[in-house]
């Protein structure tokens, strides 16, 4: 039924941010027409959290080894906007998008649901 997740990272510096997402990250992309980008992704989770107030989405990226994947994100120039603290269930940071907005990245220690 389904079969995967299209993530929307909204940006009033759309072109900055998808120069980073290919020229940085080295994700792959197709153009979905018009000149519209559509990045590939490694596999996903998607986990729900209860909150107090408003519902609302977040998108973290994974690694594998987050001191290794930052030291190579700096060397191509990238902010690392939080620095990376524990977290019990993983190991989390930010790095700085080229709009100033931050995204997370994390190593997760939790298990990870089996691939299809």
């Amino acid at each position: 039924m389904i079969n995967g997740v299209h993530a929307i990272v909204f940006s009033a510096k759309a072109d900055g941010v998808r120069a980073f997402l290919s020229d940085v990250l080295g994700l792959s992309a197709v153009d979905a027409g018009g000149g519209w980008p559509i990045y590939a992704l490694p596999p996903a989770e998607l986990a729900v959290h209860p909150c107090d107030g408003d519902t609302y989405h977040e998108l973290y990226l994974m690694c594998d080894d987050i001191q290794a994947t930052l030291a190579e994100l700096t060397a191509k120039g990238v902010e690392v906007a939080q620095e990376v603290s524990d977290r019990g269930w993983g190991l989390l940071a930010a790095i700085r998008l080229p709009d100033g907005s931050a995204l997370r990245i994390y190593e997760p220690r939790h298990p990870s649901p089996p691939r299809s």
